[in-house]
């Protein structure tokens, strides 16, 4: 038995196959799902993975649950799901799930907790025919009629089918047909409906009644935290190395437009002489100019 894996249900889209078949199914999203811990014969009698998901606040953790996952090392979750496994089967604490754990054609069973409808009638809850709507019926044609016997037993016996809460139960669908997986965007598509609401969690494993003939990734396909670790520095790097290419392209920049302004000054400052051709300053001028003045006051 392999693990199996925690998805967030998007809702349901239909795809259209190369015939032109219009074939419908439910988007899950693998995100953040990560080893949490182990369980093993030795110590708790039974082998298992536990396997979390999505991103709680940090407030919303009980002390308890603190203190597991600082043991484990990883971050807190906030859905928790052990799934048992062979023991040669286990895999290491802090990895992180990928979609393409499962393959497309491959059978899996699918497990979540329905919507609920409120309290509800027989014929709604359990697909009663309900009474005549004609003759002989008065004010109940969609009531469940009797529900015991004569005075033995005397009692009504108990899973009686009967009006009651309909929903917010936990169901599973077996046998459901992985369509495809995108494991760039953490996505697997399941052919048909998947219990529960759009936001809800969903577990999948393996099928129990149908074996894959399909060669499956064993333990399983994961990533190491390392790697998304390695991932995260690797952009903040990028970022780092962009914002300094900025910086030096405006200093570029800058230095350009002080040198075109320098230029302009100094084509400012020198001049032509309409006579000889030749260029001259202000200061030149200026020095020119004194004997006049000076000849002038003699």
């Amino acid at each position: 038995m392999r693990v199996g894996l925690i998805a967030e249900k998007l809702g349901m889209m239909r795809i259209f196959s190369e015939k032109g078949q219009h074939i419908p199914v439910t988007v899950l999203a693998i995100s953040n799902c990560q080893v949490v811990s182990h369980k093993t014969r030795e110590i708790d009698g039974y082998s298992a993975i536990q396997i979390g998901a999505g991103n709680p606040k940090v407030k919303n953790v009980t002390k308890p649950m603190r203190g597991h996952f600082s043991k484990a090392k990883v971050e807190p979750k906030s859905k928790l799901v052990e799934f048992r496994v062979d023991e040669d089967k286990f895999i290491q604490i802090g990895l992180f799930m990928k979609a393409d754990h499962f393959l497309p054609g491959q059978k899996v069973d699918v497990t979540g907790t329905s919507i609920g409808k409120g309290f509800a009638g027989a014929m709604k809850r359990h697909n009663f025919a309900g009474l005549r709507a004609s003759h002989g019926v008065s004010v109940s044609h969609r009531s469940h009629g009797s529900t015991g016997q004569c005075q033995d037993p005397g009692k009504v016996f108990k899973g009686k089918k009967m009006a009651g809460h309909m929903g917010a139960a936990r169901v599973t669908i077996q046998n459901l047909v992985i369509h495809s997986v995108d494991n760039d965007k953490g996505l697997i598509f399941v052919q048909g409906a998947v219990p529960g609401h759009k936001g809800s969690w969903i577990t999948i494993k393996d099928a129990v009644k149908k074996q894959s003939d399909l060669e499956l990734p064993i333990p399983g396909s994961f990533i190491g935290a390392d790697d998304a670790s390695v991932d995260s520095e690797n952009a903040d790097a990028d970022i780092i190395t962009a914002e300094a290419n900025q910086n030096n392209e405006s200093k570029d920049i800058n230095v350009e437009i002080l040198n075109e302004v320098q230029d302009q000054e100094a084509n400012n400052d020198t001049q032509l002489d309409p006579i000889d051709g030749k260029e001259t300053t202000s200061d030149s001028q200026e020095d020119e100019e004194l004997p006049e003045n000076d000849g002038e006051k003699k």
